[in-house]
């Protein structure tokens, strides 16, 4: 039986970093990859004319963990349009129409009383467990948004915001997620929200994952799915689909919550695994792009967490078509493979849209991921974090839903293959 001192499972950032640092280590690595490719739930696809990025996509200096990857690789970053008109749902889902100021000035008191306790329930943003967000942590995002009796037009803007932002129904979400957040741009909401969705990587994130991994000394084995991990106080056994076994002294699974049950591993998983997992996180929604007729003024969207397509912006102007990108809270609600579903949705704020094609990817549908990127349910953060971070045994655990900082975003899944490259590696020495 072939043997190795780490396996990683996962080649998303969290495993690529994990194996990069440990091969740095001196330490003999294999990462198992069940994709055809590397990337996780990242993945630049070549559709509609354009390399689009069918996951996650958006990067800023802020988040320390990415920014050094960026440098360290001589990566770019490219900036989103501008906007130059807004269109959103005013009282009763009526349609509106403005300025990029107009659209700011109607969510500025909103968007500062959701968040303007971020700095007390979260004074460290690296330590998002301390804090009065013990207190806080049981509240929806909905139920905050509720009590600050904001004015029907002013309310269904807000909403709209932080829908895009959760992806996913606002009475699903902890409000931790949107305190850990601002509590990470220093309880400013306009810095939070640019570093969200604002700055991409110029070349693409399978090119960026693609570097990474050029820098794992040890093997990368794509198409190679793991079925059961069988481990003890000396070591684990890893089977794959094929029959295939391989010992390692320690393994490191970087699979997020919702699908960690695709794997039999003997013991058990802790029981926050188990409970998190039949739980499962927030988001539950869907990204696609969308290519329409014609050179179109650069605009964004809303629309309200009650429509399938809540936000939609546009990311590429060319002079015959354009491409826009939208985000809806339940992936149940619209195909996104359906030109003529998208092309109803969007009829909630211009009926001037012809839809000529549509590319997507279902991260809910997805065996791999059952979700797209991490939104913690009430109650979650503070009740599992912590203990989602501890090893098992000789079972490690990294990705962004283990991560401290940005939890959720490419930046929480570097540091997370990071903090376990560096235990695993003590623990080896050991």
């Amino acid at each position: 039986m072939e043997t190795t001192d780490v396996i990683v499972i996962g080649a998303g950032f969290a495993g690529l970093v994990a194996a990069r640092e440990l091969g740095r280590s001196g330490h003999a690595v294999i990462v198992l990859e069940a994709r055809d490719r590397v990337g996780g739930r990242t993945w630049t696809d070549h559709v509609l004319g354009h390399d689009l990025e069918l996951g996650g996509t958006w990067v800023h200096w802020i988040q320390p963990h990415v920014w050094a990857e960026i440098a360290r690789y001589g990566r770019r970053i490219v900036r989103s349009p501008v906007a130059e008109e807004a269109y959103w749902l005013g009282a009763g889902d009526a349609p509106r129409k403005g300025t990029l100021d107009d659209f700011l000035s109607l969510i500025d008191d909103g968007q500062r009383r959701i968040v303007e306790d971020a700095l007390t329930a979260i004074p460290r943003a690296i330590d998002p467990t301390v804090g009065s967000i013990t207190e806080l942590d049981g509240q929806s995002l909905q139920q905050r948004i509720d009590d600050l009796n904001l004015d029907d037009e002013a309310r269904s803007a807000n909403e709209s915001v932080w829908v895009g932002h959760v992806n996913a129904p606002l009475k699903s979400v902890g409000l931790s997620s949107a305190l850990r957040w601002a509590s990470a741009t220093g309880g400013h909401w306009p810095l939070m929200h640019e570093a969200s969705a604002t700055y991409r990587v110029a070349g693409g994130m399978s090119a960026f994952s693609a570097a990474i991994a050029a820098d794992v000394s040890g093997d990368i084995r794509l198409n190679s799915t793991v079925t059961a991990i069988d481990h003890h106080k000396n070591g684990a056994t890893v089977t794959l689909s094929d029959g295939g076994e391989i010992r390692a002294r320690r393994v490191v699974m970087t699979l997020p919550v919702n699908a960690v049950d695709t794997i039999a591993v003997t013991p058990a998983l802790p029981g926050v695994w188990r409970q998190a997992n039949r739980e499962r996180v927030a988001s539950q929604g869907i990204k696609v792009w969308i290519k329409v007729r014609g050179r179109l003024p650069r605009f964004f969207a809303y629309a309200s967490q009650h429509h399938p397509i809540s936000v939609l912006k546009s990311e590429f102007i060319e002079e015959d078509h354009s491409i826009l990108v939208g985000f809806g809270p339940d992936h149940a609600a619209i195909d996104v493979t359906s030109i003529e579903q998208v092309q109803a949705a969007l009829s909630v704020w211009r009926d001037d849209l012809e839809v000529l094609g549509v590319a997507a990817h279902d991260w809910m549908k997805d065996p791999l991921s059952q979700n797209t990127w991490m939104t913690h349910r009430p109650g979650q953060l503070t009740r599992d974090l912590p203990q989602l971070q501890l090893a098992d045994g000789v079972l490690h655990f990294a990705g962004c839903d283990t991560a401290d900082l940005w939890g959720g975003f490419i930046d929480g899944a570097i540091e997370s293959g990071l903090r376990e490259a560096r235990l695993v590696s003590a623990a080896l020495a050991g």
